[in-house]
């Protein structure tokens, strides 16, 4: 059902907030009014909270919201566009959230219940200000955000996310306030090609674009350089969300995400603990789709693909609508939300056939739950054999391995999957005062989504002859025969590898694919990557502190891939691709133990999975029973 804007809208614009240490941050302030003057009653708030700047898209839902009853505060984040002080990626987010919070709570028009909406970097600062336990918090609408920014995010088992290089480069530096005040330094970052930043990382401190914004280049060193727990930023509540459960704001929050988001292990683990915890209500909902939101009133919600799978319009749901309903119920207590604590999407029912845009029709349909992870769900373990199958039996040879070379200099492709903010500024001539930097349009480095598991012309670091990426030398392939039956699996997916190498730290990685069989316009099949995952050598085991392995020795390495929901359909295979790279979805180990990130040497490595009686390398599939 489509709601009915009942008021007009009165905004007041930079209205200053002043933090608890001074520093004043923007806010635009959406009211209800009517003839243009905003009621006098007091009304529930909203908050969101944005380092990308709060007009534009964010006013038009400022907007929508105030049409339909609500005082909205959209606020740039600290030493962003138009607010005071210096910005420091995620730091100073739970103590801004609380204060802004607490000050619309103590408006005249506001009745005393605030509720808080963002995504991405607006999911961060809810879940922040959630660890301050701010009194009138009401309710949360948290869309794609994190868990535990050192596990899986910002760094992932030890391997950093390049997305945020990538970020600093565009979306961080570009709009930084010196780039704002200053047209030249906007122009240079605006003219910077992130695709050649990375094809010669690692960068250096002092040499790269961002050296014009230290701060920038600081913030970005401490996330590139620092992997311990206790070292850097790794334990704040502005960055470990998990770590702070316990103290979190009690309050009814939707947990929201997509399959293929960046964030879909913290959306998910962010449900499970809390729900568990909280007396409140709390709610999960994961729709098959990438990371995104930011086409008003849109988001990703509203395509009915991800990548190259297409899922029909089964897949759509409306995301103003839904956020609508959620805080109808909870601030104004009216009878609009009926949904059940979990809602998710199950991929793969699709006839596997060619769309009219050569996507594959993987399909789904939406399922409910009272827990997630699901309760009936029956562990399954499937074992890498020598021969390269993956099979319910564990192997029985006493000594069996498979090598590989590993070599940092040519890494494998990254092609789609959990990715997000892998972009670079589309290149054009001209000038900022032709073309604004808000207006340029962004370039996706890597694909996000599913996609066939294959390089073309157009594969960043991909070379010819272009192909399978399972045709390259590094990458260790294990599948099952042709399934008799449908296998359906929903749930966190674990691979345990028992592995060897010649070097004093190195990378494993593992993917996880539905292998369609040739047919329906895919003469060659389609290998549809779902999840994936990475560990670095040195952060395996307790991966609070570094602990380089001993070359030659096996090692069991415990690879956390993000959650799916997925049926592998009768005829098709399940696949685990193995490997030490995936790049630039991950920063490229050197192989040679040094710093962390940096080290311009490099090194071969000849990497070995083990798949022994002794050393049962498999993947752990949560599959539901039919």
């Amino acid at each position: 059902m489509t709601s009915r804007a009942d008021y007009d809208v009165h905004v007041r614009l930079d209205e200053m907030v002043e933090m608890r240490d001074g520093v004043r941050l923007a806010t635009d302030v959406y009211r209800p009014a009517v003839d243009g003057e905003p009621v006098s009653e007091p009304l529930p708030a909203l908050v969101s909270r944005t380092p990308y700047g709060k007009r534009g898209e964010m006013g038009r839902h400022g907007e929508w919201f105030a049409e339909r009853g609500y005082v909205v505060a959209i606020q740039d984040c600290r030493g962003r566009f138009e607010s005071e002080g210096r910005f420091r990626m995620f730091v100073d987010e739970p103590e801004d959230g609380y204060d802004t919070v607490e000050w619309v709570a103590d408006r005249p028009y506001c009745d005393g219940q605030v509720g808080t909406v963002g995504s991405s970097y607006g999911a961060w600062v809810q879940s922040g200000l959630a660890t301050q336990d701010p009194p009138h918090l009401s309710a949360m609408f948290v869309n794609q955000g994190p868990s535990n920014g050192r596990e899986a995010t910002l760094r992932h088992n030890g391997a950093f996310e390049l997305r945020w290089l990538c970020w600093a480069l565009t979306l961080g530096g570009g709009f930084a306030q010196r780039a704002l005040d200053d047209p030249a330094l906007q122009e240079h970052l605006a003219n910077v090609d992130v695709r050649e930043v990375l094809s010669e990382s690692p960068i250096q401190r002092g040499q790269s674009p961002l050296r014009h914004l230290p701060e920038y280049e600081d913030w970005l060193f401490e996330l590139l350089t620092t992997g311990a727990a206790d070292e850097g930023p790794w334990s704040s509540p502005a960055i470990d969300f998990e770590a702070h459960y316990d103290g979190m704001a009690d309050v009814p929050t939707v947990y929201s995400g997509a399959w293929y988001d960046s964030y879909t292990i913290g959306t998910c683990r962010n449900f499970a603990a809390l729900s568990e915890r909280a007396e409140s209500d709390q709610f999960l909902l994961v729709g098959p789709w990438t990371h995104g939101w930011n086409e008003y009133p849109l988001s990703s919600w509203t395509k009915t693909y991800s990548g190259e799978a297409e899922f029909g319009e089964d897949a759509l749901v409306d995301y103003q609508e839904t956020r609508l309903r959620f805080f109808d119920r909870y601030l104004k207590g009216e009878d609009t939300w009926d949904e059940p604590p979990v809602r998710y999407y199950l991929m793969g029912t699709g006839d596997g056939s060619r769309h009219a845009d050569d996507r594959i029709r993987h399909g789904g349909r939406w399922e409910t739950a009272d827990e997630w992870p699901l309760p009936a769900v029956e562990p399954t373990r499937l074992y890498a054999r020598g021969d390269g199958r993956l099979t319910r039996d564990p192997a029985v040879a006493t000594d069996a391995g498979t090598t590989y070379t590993f070599d940092p200099d040519d890494p494998v492709p990254t092609v789609g999957g959990n990715t997000s903010s892998y972009v670079t500024f589309e290149p054009r001539e001209e000038s900022l005062l032709e073309y604004p930097l808000a207006e340029r349009h962004l370039v996706n480095i890597t694909g996000s989504g599913g996609y066939d598991q294959r390089t073309r012309p157009d594969t960043f670091g991909a070379d010819p002859p272009y192909g399978p990426l399972e045709h390259r030398n590094d990458v260790v392939v294990f599948r099952t025969p042709p399934l008799t039956e449908d296998l359906r699996v929903a749930g966190p997916v674990t691979v345990r590898l028992y592995a060897s190498t010649t070097a004093p730290d190195t990378d494993f990685t593992a993917k996880l694919i539905d292998e369609y069989p040739p047919g329906d316009g895919f003469d060659d099949g389609f290998a549809l990557n779902l999840t994936d995952s990475v560990v670095r050598a040195r952060f395996r085991g307790d991966r609070d502190a570094p602990d380089f392995v001993e070359p030659g020795e096996v090692a069991e390495y415990e690879l956390d891939l993000y959650p799916t929901a997925n049926v592998f359909r009768r005829g098709h295979r399940v696949r685990l691709d193995v490997s030490s790279s995936n790049f630039p979805r991950f920063d490229v180990n050197p192989n040679t133990g040094g710093p962390l990130y940096g080290d311009r040497t490099r090194r071969t490595a000849e990497n070995t999975i083990r798949h022994d009686d002794a050393h049962p390398t498999h993947v752990e599939l949560p599959v539901v029973p039919e």
